[in-house]
């Protein structure tokens, strides 16, 4: 027998709950019921209001179009802008924070990344670029008035995003990943150093080498988890049981900064637009297909984790080959 649209629609939120949090807690909390209440609304022995549905569907950001086999050209997404209401750089860094962990609450979890840029969580893991592109980020992309005028310097930095930022590494270090990547997704990161550096943005030519050297200390990270297959921070011991880093190289693809994170019974696209926002979406049909898209990438591509230590090192050194060619130009 088909189950009515009801216990589907409540069996969505259950896959989508952090394993630890009680389901009839939550839902007799959110609907101010009775835990009784809130079971036979669960098992559809109850009708829930449209007043019900609304304040669910709010809270746990969900299309009714799948439930209700809407074939509509609509997908919803949820995300908070930069320029909303009392944004800041700090809590933009400790809402994802939240996110890895709440993906980390799920047991079976894998992330795949399509890149335009190195993973920017990895800078995180580098007090000098972090503080480089927190920089950047406040300064050129949100344009902090506290900023205007000012020059980056490494003798000053932001300890508490750090702090954060390291925090984040952890936990993304703790999920298996899958990366597609191109030959231009050190592009951005080199054309960022330049502008700066042309512009002189830079408090001395001493910090432009320095963090040119931390790039590259990056990149050979990165390579050396390739190398393994496994993910680590940078310092730390490679443990035995450290999750997977599967790494593949695609000729054609240019990436987009899009991330899937499949959960087992569910999975989530990430999407990043206007240089350091994201929206989310947890829509089924949206999200399978980015799944099918990547895991076609994919089929597609070279790997360069574990195997093919030819392609691996060629890949790098070309990589490579782009810092050095910049880090010689000649500064203003």
């Amino acid at each position: 027998m088909e189950q009515p649209v009801q216990q589907l629609f409540f069996q969505h939120i259950k896959n989508n709950l952090a394993p630890h949090l009680s389901f009839v807690d939550e839902i007799s909390g959110l609907l101010n019921i009775s835990n009784d209440s809130a079971y036979r609304r669960i098992r559809a022995e109850k009708p829930i209001s449209f007043e019900e549905i609304q304040k669910l569907s709010a809270h746990y950001k969900i299309s009714l179009d799948q439930f209700l086999h809407l074939q509509t050209d609509s997908f919803v997404f949820s995300g908070k802008l930069a320029n909303s209401p009392g944004f800041s750089f700090e809590q933009y860094l400790k809402n994802l924070l939240q996110n890895f962990m709440y993906l980390n609450s799920f047991e079976q979890k894998h992330l795949y990344f399509l890149t335009k840029d190195i993973p920017w969580i990895s800078y995180f893991q580098v007090p000098e670029l972090a503080n480089f592109k927190f920089f950047l980020w406040m300064k050129s992309i949100l344009h902090y008035e506290e900023l205007k005028g000012k020059k980056f310097s490494l003798k000053n930095g932001y300890p508490e995003y750090i702090e954060l930022g390291k925090k984040i590494v952890q936990l993304y270090n703790r999920i298996p990943t899958t990366e597609i990547w191109n030959l231009e997704g050190i592009n951005i990161t080199i054309q960022q150093i330049q502008y700066y550096r042309e512009s002189d943005l830079f408090d001395s030519e001493d910090d432009v080498m320095i963090i040119y050297d931390k790039l590259e200390s990056l990149v050979n990270h990165i390579e050396k988890q390739a190398e393994l297959g496994k993910k680590f921070t940078i310092g730390e011991q490679v443990l035995s049981n450290a999750p997977d880093f599967n790494m593949f190289y695609n000729e054609l693809a240019l990436g987009n900064n899009t991330v899937l994170v499949d959960l087992g019974k569910t999975k989530i696209a990430f999407l990043n637009h206007s240089v350091i926002d994201y929206i989310a979406t947890q829509d089924e049909r949206f999200s399978n297909y980015i799944y099918e898209s990547l895991i076609n990438l994919v089929r597609k591509s070279t790997q360069l984790s574990t195997v093919g230590e030819k392609n691996r090192n060629h890949f790098f050194n070309r990589t490579r080959k782009k810092i050095h060619n910049y880090r010689r130009m000649p500064g203003n």
